[in-house]
């Protein structure tokens, strides 16, 4: 069975179509445990993402912040495993319809095996990995099976990038260019900031891409100001934040649901 790279495309076009940026979530798998997780996904889909990202929790986050780094920390005590983030995947495009990538870093695929975990996802019904730490010179393998099973392969530009690295990452990449808004780990920030700007203008002169901005973003107004210059807003700690003040499981999924609905009216300019 092939992957839902073409899904994942035809949701970025008709976001474009309505002249707005896409919306897209980030939750982790696991968390506060499986079927509380794809209950969240499912929720940030009915509230209005257009994309979710289902984060394969890990034991040394690099790119998040303390906030995702808890919510990691909780799934990977409640012994979640790859086969939980491929139900997760599963379950919730099942019921949606909608694109559903993984966000993992690049250790537990290489322990797994490239070959087998990019058929499960693709069998999943999976779009695509967002692969932060991956080095593209360096990601040839992972290429020639995530194309062979039609999955995306997102990589992720920063500020720090040259032109020159730009046109390289994203020439090697498919399903969209994942721009993260100022150095650093994941949060929500005050502000998003001009730097977003000129990566997402900098990266769209090398491809054709679309260029989705994440890292900061926490509310529907910096979600309307992302979106007048990036394709996709990508949000993460905002929608983990409110899973981890949430006082049970339901209400950590209502939150879940609220939060999706205020940021796509945030991405529509209608909030």
């Amino acid at each position: 069975m092939s992957g839902n790279l073409d899904l994942l495309n035809t949701t970025l076009a008709a976001a474009r179509e309505e002249n707005r940026a896409a919306l897209i979530a980030y939750l982790p798998a696991g968390f506060p445990n499986v079927d509380t997780g794809i209950e969240a996904v499912k929720a940030a889909f009915d509230g209005g993402a257009d994309v979710v990202e289902v984060g394969l929790p890990h034991s040394d986050p690099v790119l998040d912040g303390p906030v995702i780094q808890t919510a990691d920390d909780i799934a990977l005590r409640g012994g979640v495993r790859i086969a939980d983030v491929m139900r997760t995947v599963r379950e919730a495009h099942a019921a949606t319809g909608k694109p559903v990538l993984v966000m993992t870093y690049w250790n537990p695929i290489d322990r797994y095996g490239v070959e087998r975990f990019t058929a499960e996802l693709a069998e999943a019904g999976g779009a695509g990995c967002i692969l932060p730490d991956l080095p593209v010179q360096e990601s040839g393998p992972w290429r020639e099976h995530a194309e062979k099973h039609g999955l995306a392969t997102v990589f992720v530009v920063a500020p720090s990038s040259k032109d020159a690295r730009l046109a390289t990452i994203t020439a090697a990449g498919s399903g969209f260019v994942y721009a993260a808004s100022l150095m650093g780990v994941t949060g929500t920030r005050a502000s998003v900031g001009a730097q977003a700007e000129d990566l997402v203008r900098r990266t769209r002169a090398t491809t054709d891409l679309p260029v989705c901005v994440g890292l900061g973003v926490s509310d529907p107004a910096q979600a309307a100001e992302v979106a007048a210059f990036a394709d996709g807003v990508i949000v993460g700690s905002a929608f983990v934040k409110r899973m981890l003040e949430a006082d049970d499981d339901t209400a950590a999924v209502a939150a879940v649901r609220e939060l999706a609905g205020d940021l796509a009216r945030g991405v529509r300019g209608t909030a």
